[in-house]
């Protein structure tokens, strides 16, 4: 295994588990616990991680974006709900942007059988998810990419999503708070979306219940800007008040989709 694999999949242990042990993941992959604390100290100097005695936290307030083999297995089954709630939504004809998160990849997975679609996207994971789509009109941003997590960015990005309109845009975001609204760990991230906001129509907010009263470092949006915020799981009471206030539609498993 190549030490970028190794520290991917350590990376994943984080993100699922919230610690690691050093003497454990020296077992688990059959190498020193010096090349290990070596993984996580390289971690630590990225952000992903805090390091411990004898192993590593989380760092759930880092600024860095995760890489993409890292997100796309984080909290899968979730983002697999969330994606056919939002499928249910998107219709034939539909003109849409979908960002780059991985939530977003699984609504692209979701809606693959629809007909007459035209996306625009700055995934590139997206873009190959649905290039066997018939009948489909696929739109890349362009703009600079972004290796880690197959995406592109940058005011080239920015510009060619703001030069159309569509009917729906479909986001992802990092953390969600009733007072600061939506936010990313990644400026670039939090523009792109921001400029999607402005040439749609609709906006959905995707997101799974772990992202719930967390702030993040880039803000987005506000409440307001939203038609419908769809999750995995019943939000609190103050949440639901917090978004018929706004005049958020909420949709979660077991309720009826509404139009939005």
């Amino acid at each position: 295994m190549l030490s970028i694999e190794r520290r991917n999949s350590i990376l994943e242990t984080l993100q699922q588990d919230k610690r690691v042990v050093v003497s454990a993941l020296s077992q688990r992959f059959g190498v020193s616990e010096e090349t290990i604390r070596r993984d996580l100290e390289k971690l630590e100097k990225e952000g992903y991680a805090t390091r411990t005695y004898g192993g590593a936290l989380l760092n759930d307030e880092g600024s860095n974006e995760l890489p993409y083999t890292v997100r796309k297995k984080t909290n899968v089954e979730a983002k697999k709900a969330i994606a056919a709630l939002v499928a249910d939504l998107i219709h034939d004809g539909d003109f849409i942007m979908l960002d780059e998160s991985s939530t977003s990849t699984f609504v692209a997975r979701a809606i693959k059988n629809k007909k007459n679609i035209t996306l625009i996207t700055n995934s590139i994971e997206i873009i190959l998810e649905v290039s066997g789509a018939q009948g489909w009109n696929i739109l890349s941003t362009g703009g600079v990419l972004k290796p880690d997590v197959l995406s592109l960015a940058g005011h080239q990005a920015e510009s060619m999503i703001r030069s159309y309109h569509v009917d729906k845009a479909v986001i992802s975001c990092t953390g969600l708070d009733r007072v600061s609204g939506y936010t990313e760990s990644v400026d670039d991230n939090a523009r792109i979306k921001k400029a999607m906001i402005a040439a749609a129509r609709q906006t959905i907010l995707a997101v799974d219940s772990r992202k719930f009263d967390r702030v993040a470092f880039a803000p987005i949006g506000s409440m307001d800007q939203l038609s419908a915020l769809v999750t995995d799981t019943e939000p609190a009471a103050q949440w639901r008040q917090t978004l018929a206030q706004s005049g958020v539609t909420l949709i979660t498993p077991g309720t009826p989709v509404q139009p939005v």
